[in-house]
């Protein structure tokens, strides 16, 4: 008699490995019956332990902390068994998902980071120490969360990236605009619409970009880390800046040849489009030309919208004076949208360097956990 794996379990565990997830047997049944399953299903490697029930209760807490990762399978276990091995993970500084479905399990549920209950055959005690309950009850499924997971976490750190980064870039313009002597930049009427429109419309498609290709070769995110771990800030603050200056350097030009308005109306335009330019670049740590430009076709609207609103309001006359814009002719246009697209380049060239510092993101096979 065999009660073989689920369909795809083999395939699921390969991409926890890949991601840096261990995947341990916890079960009631016969170590042998226990090593034979785990061995097929690649949680049991050469190097792995398998224990039971029995020779844990002659283990130390400690001893059982030390010794933690050494182990793969555990065979014969108990409630309070399970409970001890949750906890000494933990100990290791691991972030611990436990799965269970019975009464027996539900305080190790209780115990573990995310207690997962299965939601066809679990109890209802299990369902209500859990934290998360799988309506399938395939463990399949439980990569595929971790997978949406780590994209709506990079979504989440996308989006305040750009938010961060573009507010910045505008504090940068006025104030580096003042202090240098200008007359303001960017009247307060700009600056609000600018926020409205290139801030807002990019931010929400970045929150909707979809999963990168290679989201689950990553090692996991070390849970202690700051949100802005990383160089995170050193990225904000440089781009912040890059956005301001560039905008400042249209102003100039503007202004010095061609009057105030001009020059207020190059830097209105050229702060727009250097927002929604730079949205592309917040895409993927990796170059921007290694990733799917049109995948996310949220962005792209965005994009266009964003840049359709942003030259509307200047070629409109009655909009136009609302804003006290100008009409640019296609020298100025030209000049504009150059400096709108120059922080593709300095973005490629940032990333390279951060690359160098701090490691690719992406790690290799044989440095599987």
């Amino acid at each position: 008699m065999i009660d073989p794996p689920r369909e795809g379990v083999k395939e699921a565990i390969r991409n926890c490995k890949r991601a840096g997830i261990k995947t341990v047997m916890i079960t009631g049944d016969h170590i042998e019956t226990a090593k034979a399953i785990a061995k097929e299903l690649n949680i049991l490697g050469k190097n792995d332990e398998a224990i039971t029930g029995q020779e844990l209760n002659k283990m130390s807490q400690k001893l059982l902390e030390d010794k933690i990762q050494n182990y793969s399978v555990f065979a014969r276990v108990t409630p309070e068994h399970k409970v001890r091995i949750v906890k000494a993970w933990q100990n290791t500084g691991a972030v611990v998902a436990m799965t269970g479905d019975g009464v027996n399990d539900s305080p190790a549920l209780k115990n573990a980071d995310i207690g997962i209950a299965m939601g066809k055959n679990g109890t209802d005690v299990a369902k209500n120490a859990s934290d998360m309950i799988l309506t399938d009850d395939n463990f399949v499924t439980i990569v595929e969360a971790v997978k949406q997971g780590r994209n709506i976490y990079d979504n989440i750190k996308k989006a305040i990236h750009f938010l961060i980064a573009t507010n910045i870039g505008e504090i940068v313009t006025i104030f580096m605009g003042l202090i240098l002597g200008f007359k303001s930049p960017l009247l307060a009427i700009q600056l609000l619409w600018v926020n409205l429109v290139t801030d807002s419309l990019p931010a929400i498609a970045i929150g909707l970009e979809p999963p990168e290709n290679n989201i689950m070769n990553r090692k996991p995110i070390n849970s202690k880390k700051s949100i802005f771990a990383d160089g995170l800030w050193n990225k904000i603050i440089i781009e912040g800046i890059m956005i301001g200056m560039l905008t400042l350097v249209a102003f100039s030009i503007g202004n010095k040849y061609y009057g105030l308005e001009t020059g207020r109306t190059m830097a209105f335009i050229s702060i727009g489009i250097l927002e929604l330019v730079h949205s592309f670049n917040i895409k993927s740590e990796q170059s921007i030309f290694k990733t799917k430009i049109l995948e996310n076709k949220f962005l792209i609207f965005s994009f266009i919208l964003g840049a359709f609103i942003q030259t509307i309001v200047v070629l409109v006359p009655t909009l136009a004076n609302i804003f006290q814009l100008v009409p640019l002719n296609t020298t100025q246009w030209i000049i504009t949208l150059v400096i709108s697209v120059l922080p593709i380049p300095i973005i490629e060239i940032q990333k390279k360097v951060n690359e160098i510092k701090f490691g690719k993101i992406i790690y290799t096979q044989k440095q599987r956990v």
